[in-house]
């Protein structure tokens, strides 16, 4: 591998994305991708006491699909990078502890999936692992409850509120393959704009988006056009405009080949979700489910795809602070 530019990493033998696998729940599974899922929830518990049992359950039965449907036995598997939204990670942890795969535990927020496939990929280059699997899961219910008001009080959402998407996402990275191939990464900084209201994350995090986008393309020295699409995790459809407008100040025209995860995995008008989706399993399920589907027939043959996160939690919003943003950018090829 070599570095490009300030923050970019290229890969001279780029690890291939062996398969993916996906598990959404009902409320995505009325929405316009869900024929591209694998597995289509009908309640939020899954037979669990609690969500966030469910939550730890869902990772669990994604991560054996992807393995199953991988063909790869489970001990030429070397490592399983997974995290998720729920404090200390549990989620991922809990459901995963039976795996027996030495396991990292990753947190970027809404960005962990993408980030997961970049340190997995670094590990496959490098010559550490020949396969490796990269997981996320988010769950719209654990996810109130943890960060904004218990379901029971029946807030009302404000028009900038996105809806977590209850769901897990999964991908098998490999040192051989046909493709489609992850052959460059772009780590992102914190950025922090001082935004504070924690219902409007598509603003908070959309300035990460761009500095990571304009970064990647000065790094690699492409256009926009370079890609067929040019994706982002969970901005939801404020945050989408913020970058689209961001873009434009630096001279780059995103408009005809940049979408969203969170605009595209609900349908805003039918399901009343606001600004869109949001949650680790947004950009997750949306990738492991839609879009590598897309890739593997060659509908889209170059993606960009930035997962983007809130760096922040309960504790922090009640102290006042700001919400600061994270943004991991991969370019996958045919």
């Amino acid at each position: 591998m070599e570095r490009l530019g300030k923050q970019t990493i290229k890969f001279n033998t780029p690890p291939t994305i062996t398969e993916a696998s996906s598990i959404v729940g009902p409320k995505e599974a009325q929405g316009p991708l869900a024929k591209y899922f694998d597995q289509c929830l009908e309640d939020e518990f899954w037979g669990e006491k609690t969500w966030e049992k469910a939550e730890s359950k869902i990772i669990k039965e994604n991560v054996n699909t992807l393995i199953f449907k991988s063909g790869i036995p489970i001990d030429q598997i070397d490592y399983c990078f997974a995290g998720d939204l729920l404090n200390q990670c549990i989620s991922s942890s809990f459901g995963l502890r039976d795996i027996n795969l030495p396991f990292f535990g990753v947190f970027g927020a809404c960005s962990t999936f993408v980030e997961s496939m970049c340190l997995g990929s670094v590990f496959i280059e490098g010559g550490g692992a020949k396969n490796v699997v990269c997981a996320t899961s988010s769950h719209f219910c654990s996810a109130e409850k943890q960060f904004r008001f218990p379901l029971e009080l029946g807030n009302q959402r404000t028009p900038t509120a996105q809806w977590t998407v209850t769901g897990s996402g999964a991908s098998l990275l490999s040192s051989s393959g046909s493709g489609p191939y992850i052959t460059n990464i772009t780590p992102g900084k914190i950025i922090d704009m001082g935004i504070k209201d924690a219902n409007n994350m598509g603003a908070a995090m959309a300035p990460a988006a761009f500095d990571t986008l304009i970064t990647h393309l000065q790094d690699t020295c492409r256009k926009p056009s370079y890609y067929d699409l040019i994706i982002t995790g969970d901005l939801g459809y404020i945050g989408k405009d913020i970058l689209t407008e961001l873009a434009e100040t630096k001279g780059y025209n995103i408009k005809n080949n940049y979408n969203d995860c969170g605009v595209l995995i609900f349908d805003k008008n039918e399901q009343d979700t606001h600004s869109g989706g949001s949650g680790c399993a947004c950009v997750a399920t949306t990738f492991s489910g839609y879009l590598y589907k897309q890739l593997k027939s060659r509908k889209i043959n170059k993606i960009l795809l930035i997962a983007t996160g809130a760096l922040m939690n309960a504790t922090s919003s009640q102290q006042g602070e700001s919400i600061p943003g994270i943004a991991h950018a991969i370019s996958i090829e045919n």
